[in-house]
């Protein structure tokens, strides 16, 4: 078994970071454990909206860029100790009926034999701009 230290970890998220802001999948999807989970910013349940397993993560992810197509996480800053880490970053994107969002955000990791086993995401609920 494999040690990953925190910067390996601080590594992994950095990569994780700009393949977002580039809409990359392929490389998102290459940053996540094998069994993974995603809980977005909203949806009907406690936790807003859970995808479960490699197949509904990578729709989850997929929908945010379908929602705002413009989507960005700018200012990343990412935050490690042991199995766990912490990204804020500002997200800005652009609804498909014209809203403008901007608003701080974290999404709070937990990692699994060196990739992220949960996302789970966070965003200020600022009113469009």
């Amino acid at each position: 078994m494999t040690t990953h230290t925190d910067a390996d970890h601080i590594h992994l998220l950095e990569t994780f970071n700009d393949a977002w802001n580039r809409h990359d999948i392929e490389v998102l999807m290459s940053c996540m454990a094998d069994e993974c989970e995603f809980h977005g910013v909203a949806g009907p349940d406690l936790m807003g909206r859970t995808f479960k397993g490699r197949d509904e993560v990578r729709k989850g992810f997929t929908l945010a860029w379908e929602t705002c197509p413009d989507a960005s996480w700018k200012e990343g800053e990412h935050f490690v100790s042991g199995n766990r880490g912490v990204s804020e970053s500002t997200f800005r994107g652009t609804t498909a009926n014209g809203a403008r969002i901007e608003a701080r955000m974290v999404d709070v990791f937990t990692f699994k034999d060196g990739k992220i086993a949960v996302k789970n995401a966070y965003r200020k609920d600022r009113k469009p701009l």
